[in-house]
């Protein structure tokens, strides 16, 4: 599986707001909104691409535990038939295909660049371990607005979060999607592991 990262922090690069305002405003009931899964667990009723596929309720289940030091705050998932020059190398037909927006739960870690990019780069070198399929994970470092008291009538401070998009690759879509649910489930088992590994290293910190 192809696994790499990038930084993308430039002006007119991608940026995020947390929490995000509803597009459609909030007497829109049907427009996409935040839900606070990590909290909130119940609310992932309301997010229609937890089940379509079941993979990605799985990861958002996963991913927003309390054995997870990181949050979700937007995901979409979409199917396509147009690949590009990259993506060659696949030898596909079509592609299905996912991005999550990530954050740490810990107020401060959502302010360390450093921290941000080596949990990108922890994350490619555990996936360069799985065994090969045909499906790709990118990490994009990007730049996230935090308001004050989570509340997006206020102030807020630059911070950074992840974008992780995930690909599977295949001569049809149940094939695409099969790969992109396996190459997904990776990407929940590392995350978890990171997760683990920081809480144990934790624990030390406080014993010594």
């Amino acid at each position: 599986m192809h696994a790499d990262w990038s930084v993308e922090l430039g002006r007119e690069d991608e940026a995020l707001e947390f929490p995000w305002p509803s597009p459609g405003g909030s007497e829109d009931a049907d427009a996409p909104r935040y839900y606070d899964l990590k909290r909130h667990p119940e609310l992932l009723l309301n997010v229609t691409e937890a089940y379509h596929p079941v993979e990605m309720g799985e990861f958002l289940t996963s991913v927003n535990s309390s054995s997870s030091i990181f949050e979700t705050v937007k995901c979409d998932i979409w199917f396509t038939e147009e690949l590009s020059e990259e993506e060659e190398i696949f030898d596909a037909a079509c592609k299905s295909s996912a991005y999550i927006d990530v954050i740490f739960t810990d107020q401060h870690a959502r302010f360390d660049q450093d921290g941000h990019e080596q949990l990108a780069q922890r994350m490619c070198k555990l996936l360069a371990l799985v065994p090969e399929i045909s499906a790709s994970v990118e990490f994009a470092l990007r730049r996230c607005y935090f308001h004050h008291d989570n509340d997006v009538t206020k102030d807020s401070d630059p911070g950074f979060y992840l974008t992780i998009y995930v690909s599977g690759y295949g001569d049809d879509a149940p094939e695409a999607w099969q790969r992109w649910g396996i190459a997904l489930k990776l990407v929940e088992n590392a995350l978890l592991q990171v997760s683990a590994q920081a809480r144990a290293a934790n624990q030390t910190s406080r014993s010594i």
